[in-house]
Order: structure tokens, then C-alpha cells, then sequence
């Protein structure tokens, strides 16, 4: 036991043998015993759960606790352990005080923070205006690493031409450029054409995610039935596959994939988003955790090392629609990504920094007693030994209501009368709360539920993860990252 100087004996302190007191004097000895690593890393992979702030973060993991049988309050996910480093990052943009995923995967890939709806261009840069592309580029991390010939993979269950993802290799005035650019826009490419260009010029290696409406013309039938979107007839598949580029659409060719390394890899595995994982078929779509498997046994074989960003994309559209219990799901598919990293790599090379973009308008009711579903619905807090009682706390309304809810979104309990909103909260019953398709009811109505400028939390472990410490600012990641790759 550590005692301070001149303290009275374990035995005179009346709660020493409480578990709660053990465990507390064991929690400061795993940081006491935390050793720092200060030496280079060979290999970067940054963990990026969209839009899952502290808030989103706290759902997730009383979720996944419940789910193995616990109260859920005490559980630890993956990168809630003693050996991650952590720390607090404040996510603004420069022009926005709530920030949106494009330019906050700009600033953890080039070090500096950007306007709104824009990746990868410096300060001067307008959203939606191409003219002021030229001359504000930024050099992205994948770019630096790629001169020091190491290896770069990105995946994500988004669209891999959505803001994160593309955060690692492409440079736009607005996110939205997708599969097109305005006619005249002559300073930058889309961003799926900038992908396959970033692949053919050897930035990236490997790319894996949803999307793949941008990468073939509108004439174009895809490999499952529906129609590209690029109204240029451009087919990038054929253009990649054609100079050798592996291509995967399905857990079937994925898993035929030849990961030695060296031939490039590009998996399109929905037209659009890749599924929830809640909604996920194992024989139609690889899992986060099997695509960051598969993606390190392919970087891995680069002995200079990799960058590798993981997004799990749908945690933030889950949010966004209100749907909180897909969001767990979702947030419960990252932390196993974030586990399998771990495993497949060594801490003495490897930097693993897991963090969020941003957080959502989530907020939580109390006063629900220990073991209450997060999902579902705020149970009194119990006056006997259990734990919570059998009891639904209600409000003033006499209704009960969920743990979770939203400051706006399509779940308002207001709705339009004419030219005006009224209305009062329906009353739900603990089924409807927890069923998979319950939309959380929220104040303000919104048809999308918004971003928020929270801050988010960072966790890392391996060379130079001690850095990780106080509140920074949200382009200190990338400082980090590149620190540890160039160390002596």
C-alpha cells in the first residue's frame, strides 16, 4: 500500500481493506509503474471514432459493460487502460466554434487548424471557392511519412471520400466535392480522383471503406446493382485495377485479398456508407476489426513502418439521427478495431492514438440508480442493496424518460403546427426505449441532429505518447505524430 510520509499504518485507516480503496491504490501504482518511451516510431496508426466525444464515449462504454453482464459504469474499454496516455483536445475550427469532421481531420493531418467544410488548405483557403486553392496546400502527414518510405493505409465504415477519411490524402475547398468539382474548377481534382492519384503517385497504399458511387460514372452498373455518380463517365475502378491495383467490393474478395505489402489495395464495400455494424451481414461486409487486421498484415510487411488512420464513420451518423443505441453498437465495433491494433502491434515502435473529431448535442438524464439500461430507460436509484430499483423515475410531467437524450434532432418532442412548433413529450415505454430503431427524443427540431464544440478526449500509448497530456488543441496530434516518427 503507498502511504504518504508520516500517514497512520494501512491498519489504522478504517477503509483500507474496502475494495474501493485497493483498487484506487493499485490504480495510482500502474501510473506510477508506467514507463515513457522516447524512442522513434516506426509506425503511426491514429484511431478516430467520429463524433465520439467524453459524452458519446461515457454511452459506449456503459453499453458494452452492460453487454458482458456488468452494472456498466465500471467497465474499461480498450483504451481506458493505466498504459494509455490521455488528454483533452479542444476541436473548434478556425471560423466555427462547433466544428465539422473535415477540418478536424486537417488539423490532426497537417498540424494546423482549418476553416469549415474544408480539408487540408491553409487559413486564406474559402470554403466553395476553387480559386483559392492554388498556393494554400497543406503537406499532409501521409505525404511526410511517404518520403521516409513507409507505408500508408486508410479505413473507415464512411465513405471513403467523406471528410475524415479523406483528411489523409486529399485537398479541397469543400468536402463535398466528392465525385465532382464545379465546372471550372481547375486548381484541384474530386475528392475519389485525388485518391486514386495519391494511389498511383505511392502516398497511398491501401485504401478501405465505403463509397463507391464516386468512383464510377452515372452509366456505370455497380457490383451490387446500383449506378455511379460521377458525371464525368470517369470509371476510377477500371483505372486503378488496370495498373494493378487489388480491388474488393464484398467480405468474399476481401478475404481474397493478397495483403503482401506491395501490390495496392482499394476495397468499396457499399455505394455509399458501409453499414451499421448493429445491421452488418458478416458475408456481405468485413467488420472495423477485421479491415484493421488485415490492414496491418499488409503495412506491416514495409520494414521502414506505416501510417495507418482508422475511422469508425457511423458513430457520428448514428448520433445524427438520433439513434442512440446504434451509436453504442457502433462505438463497441471501434473499441474492438482499437483492441486488435493493440494486439497486432508492439508498443515499443508502434504510436496508437485513439481519439474523436468532435462531440454530438448527446446529454444524459439522472437520477438513475447503478445497472439502469443506458439505453433504455432512468431507473430509481435503489434504497435497499440492489442496485437500482424497480421503479421508472418520472418527471414533473409524470412520464418517465430515457438516460439519453439530444439537445436537437428528429426525435423533437416539438412538432409543426402551421407556421409554429408545439407540442409535449410522448410517453414510452421501456420496449420502445430499447428497441434498435428508437430515436431519443431531443428539444430543438432538427432533421439532423447537430455537432457540438465539446471537447473530446485522446488516449495513447507507445513512443512519445506521454506527450498526451493537460487540454490542447486538436492540430497537437499531428505535432505528436510527427515528433515520433522523427525522433533520435
Amino acid at each position: 500500500m503507498i502511504l504518504a510520509a508520516g500517514a497512520a499504518s494501512a491498519q489504522d485507516i478504517s477503509q483500507a481493506n474496502d475494495a474501493w480503496f485497493t483498487a484506487g491504490q493499485d490504480a495510482i501504482q500502474a501510473i506510477i509503474n508506467r514507463e515513457v518511451n522516447t524512442g522513434r516510431a516506426k509506425n503511426v496508426i491514429l484511431l478516430v471514432a467520429d463524433g465520439n466525444g467524453v459524452g458519446t464515449n461515457y454511452a459506449t462504454r456503459l453499453y458494452a459493460g452492460q453487454q458482458a453482464g456488468k452494472l456498466g459504469e465500471e467497465h474499461v474499454l480498450p483504451y481506458e487502460t493505466p498504459d494509455f496516455h490521455s488528454a483533452l483536445v479542444k476541436t473548434y475550427n478556425i471560423n466555427a466554434q462547433t466544428p465539422d469532421s473535415a477540418p478536424t481531420a486537417g488539423a490532426m493531418n497537417t498540424g494546423v487548424k482549418q476553416r469549415f467544410n474544408l480539408i487540408n488548405l491553409g487559413g486564406d483557403a474559402i470554403h466553395d471557392d476553387c480559386a483559392t486553392v492554388a498556393g494554400n496546400e497543406l503537406t499532409t502527414f501521409a505525404e511526410i511519412v511517404t518520403a521516409m518510405d513507409k507505408s500508408v493505409g486508410v479505413i473507415s465504415t464512411a465513405r471513403l471520400t467523406h471528410a475524415t477519411p479523406a483528411g489523409v490524402y486529399a485537398k479541397t475547398a469543400n468536402r463535398n466535392w466528392e465525385g465532382e468539382v464545379p465546372e471550372g474548377c481547375t486548381a484541384q481534382k474530386d475528392i475519389a480522383a485525388q485518391l486514386i492519384d495519391q494511389m498511383d503517385a505511392g502516398v497511398v497504399d491501401l485504401a478501405m471503406g465505403g463509397g463507391r458511387r464516386y468512383f464510377a460514372g452515372e452509366d456505370v452498373t455497380l457490383d451490387e446493382g446500383g449506378n455511379g455518380r460521377r458525371p464525368d463517365g470517369v470509371n476510377l475502378i477500371e483505372q486503378a485495377t488496370g495498373k494493378g491495383t487489388q480491388y474488393a467490393w464484398n467480405t468474399e474478395t476481401f478475404s481474397g485479398l493478397n495483403l503482401d505489402g506491395k501490390t495496392p489495395i482499394l476495397a468499396l464495400f457499399n455505394d455509399s456508407h458501409m453499414e451499421y455494424e448493429a445491421d452488418r451481414a458478416e458475408d456481405d461486409e468485413p467488420s472495423l476489426a477485421d479491415m484493421t487486421k488485415a490492414a496491418i498484415e499488409y503495412l506491416s510487411k514495409n520494414d521502414n513502418g506505416y501510417y495507418l488512420e482508422i475511422e469508425a464513420g457511423r458513430v457520428d451518423h448514428a448520433n445524427h439521427a438520433g439513434n442512440a443505441k446504434r451509436t453504442m453498437i457502433d462505438g463497441m465495433a471501434f473499441a474492438d478495431a482499437v483492441a486488435m491494433a493493440d494486439e497486432l502491434t508492439d508498443d515499443a515502435d508502434t504510436l496508437i492514438i485513439v481519439t474523436a473529431d468532435h462531440e454530438h448535442s448527446i446529454a444524459f438524464n439522472g437520477y438513475c440508480g447503478r445497472g439502469t439500461p443506458i439505453e433504455g430507460l432512468c431507473y430509481d436509484v435503489a434504497k435497499t442493496g440492489e442496485m437500482h430499483s424497480d421503479e421508472l423515475v418520472l418527471a414533473d410531467d409524470g412520464k418517465p424518460y430515457t438516460v439519453v437524450g439530444y439537445l436537437n434532432g428528429a426525435g423533437s418532442v416539438l412538432v409543426q403546427e402551421g407556421n409554429d412548433y408545439a407540442g409535449s413529450r410522448p410517453d414510452v415505454t421501456q420496449e420502445e426505449a430499447t428497441d434498435l430503431d428508437y430515436v431519443q427524443q431531443a428539444l430543438i427540431p432538427k432533421s439532423s441532429e447537430s455537432h457540438s464544440g465539446e471537447d473530446v478526449a485522446v488516449y495513447a500509448k507507445g513512443p512519445w505518447a506521454h506527450l498526451f497530456d493537460g487540454t490542447i488543441e486538436q492540430n497537437v496530434i499531428f505535432h505528436v505524430m510527427n515528433h515520433a516518427v522523427a525522433a533520435e
